[in-house]
């Protein structure tokens, strides 16, 4: 809540509120948003904004901790995936998609077991991002929203590379579902764009070609990284 001029702006989605008027406020300049959940706040507003204009979106601050931004932004994704993971329930089903498989190429093992092991593509994706948040939330490596320790920074590679094995199953076996999900959020471009940007994957391990004039590489195998 901010006073401006005896006025009082309330950024809130009050009960009953219509889904096509949620959010209806005015943005707040990052210098002004004051909470310990700043920059989740900040990442929230620029993509209600337009999730299309990535560049903005991607863009921190001048005086952001660039281990925090990685680290907000890789929280972001893994909530928006679960919206993903809830539209492939209806159709990604063990006995239809028994393996975490992405082309004819790529097998994953899932790290979520005493040892990885297979795992039907919806329970991978289950575990996946349980696991995630899992991390993401430990008290131990990450008991700050301010502030992080380079050891903990150094983890965030880990978890991009596994949740992205749910946008390429995605779009290579359930291409409708994909395509409606990506106009919808733009998701998939804007992680590729964000681990490119920051290094935290191999550009042979963005096997979707989401990015203008992309193609898809032609390495394969098993991987449980």
């Amino acid at each position: 809540m901010k006073m401006a001029d005896q006025s009082v702006i309330l950024r809130r989605n009050r009960p009953g509120t219509r889904a096509d008027n949620f959010y209806k406020w005015a943005d707040e300049a990052y210098e002004e948003m004051d909470s310990t959940l700043v920059v989740q706040q900040f990442i929230q507003q620029s993509i209600r904004r337009s999730h299309t204009n990535i560049e903005s979106i991607l863009t921190p601050p001048e005086t952001q901790d660039e281990g925090v931004w990685k680290y907000e932004h890789l929280r972001q994704f893994c909530m928006e995936l679960n919206g993903l993971a809830v539209r492939l329930q209806g159709e990604c089903q063990p006995a239809s998609c028994t393996q975490m498989t992405a082309t004819e190429q790529w097998i994953f093992l899932c790290a979520a077991h005493k040892t990885p092991k297979e795992c039907p593509a919806i329970d991978y994706t289950r575990h996946t991002l349980d696991g995630a948040a899992c991390l993401l939330n430990s008290n131990k490596y990450f008991p700050s929203r301010v502030s992080i320790k380079e050891s903990s920074v150094a983890k965030l590679g880990s978890v991009c590379r596994r949740v992205y094995r749910i946008f390429s199953h995605a779009y290579f076996h359930h291409r409708q579902i994909f395509d409606q999900f990506e106009a919808a959020n733009s998701l998939c471009k804007r992680f590729t764009v964000f681990v490119t940007k920051y290094g935290l994957m191999s550009r042979d391990n963005l096997i979707v070609p989401i990015l203008d004039g992309e193609l898809v590489p032609q390495q394969g195998g098993e991987s449980t990284a």
